[in-house]
């Protein structure tokens, strides 16, 4: 995993092998293959939320970004990530019939099983297109609202993402974005480990540094708006770290949280 092509290729392979196997949300744990439990441990429960769509709920989030991020009637939303749709189809009813939902994900499968969901319940404003985050597939100046739900720490070039949204959105347009970051260093096992970075946690920036790449890219009000802390047992780490490894983890209390983030293009 010394490169940004080599993580985007395990990312790739790892959420192709979810799309495939079209696993439920009770099934997901830290992220696609990630080799812990069945146990859910990021995921936020979507039952009984408007617009909700059963189907596309893989249980790779880790918050709900559409929840209070001012999304209005007649508004274009850009989610990145889509993955199957869940947050897309969530996000089309604040929009209404006059707005429109954009899906961008770099993974094939997980495309075809976003327009797969659309087509079965007829949606005619909502359009999925295969793109990297990095160099987004989306006219500047075009989106009201950015959403994505723990997909950014996916990304090699995490700057280089929030200058992409920067670039996308209109001016005093704004995103709510559902990630991980770190209360401190992981140890070098855990950052090396592709099973956790596909699912978010070795990925994940220090608290601090992430909100500084939001700032530097050119947001303004940027603020946390959710937060919980994320546990990762002795048992679900077992078959990734060796005893060791897992004792320098639980040293370092490192703390993993999942934030939702607000920011605002001027």
């Amino acid at each position: 995993m010394d490169t940004g092509q080599d993580l985007k290729q395990i990312v790739k392979e790892k959420y192709g092998e979810i799309a495939v196997r079209s696993v439920p949300a009770s099934s997901s744990c830290c992220g696609p293959g990630c080799g812990c439990s069945e146990e859910p441990i990021m995921a936020d429960n979507y039952a009984g939320l408007v617009g909700y769509v059963p189907e596309a709920d893989l249980g790779l989030g880790c918050g709900i970004p559409t929840d209070g991020a001012g999304i209005r009637s007649g508004n274009v939303v850009l989610d990145l990530g889509s993955g199957a749709g869940n947050d897309v189809f969530v996000a089309r009813r604040l929009v209404g019939e006059t707005g429109r939902v954009i899906g961008v994900d770099f993974t094939p499968t997980m495309i075809q099983k976003a327009e797969a969901n659309r087509q079965k319940l007829g949606y005619n404003n909502i359009e999925f297109h295969l793109g990297d985050i990095e160099d987004l597939p989306v006219e500047s100046g075009s989106i009201d609202v950015v959403i994505s739900n723990c997909v950014l720490n996916l990304v090699p070039d995490k700057q280089k993402a929030f200058a992409q949204i920067h670039r996308v959105l209109k001016p005093r347009g704004h995103f709510s974005i559902s990630d991980v970051v770190l209360s401190a260093p992981l140890p070098s096992a855990l950052r090396s480990v592709a099973e956790l970075y596909a699912g978010c946690v070795a990925g994940a920036l220090l608290r601090d540094e992430y909100l500084s790449l939001i700032q530097k890219a050119g947001f303004r009000n940027v603020r946390v708006t959710k937060e919980k802390r994320i546990d990762i047992s002795d048992d679900q780490l077992a078959g990734i770290l060796s005893p060791a490894d897992l004792e320098a983890y639980r040293r370092s209390n490192a703390r993993i949280e999942s934030i939702t983030v607000m920011g605002e293009k001027a």
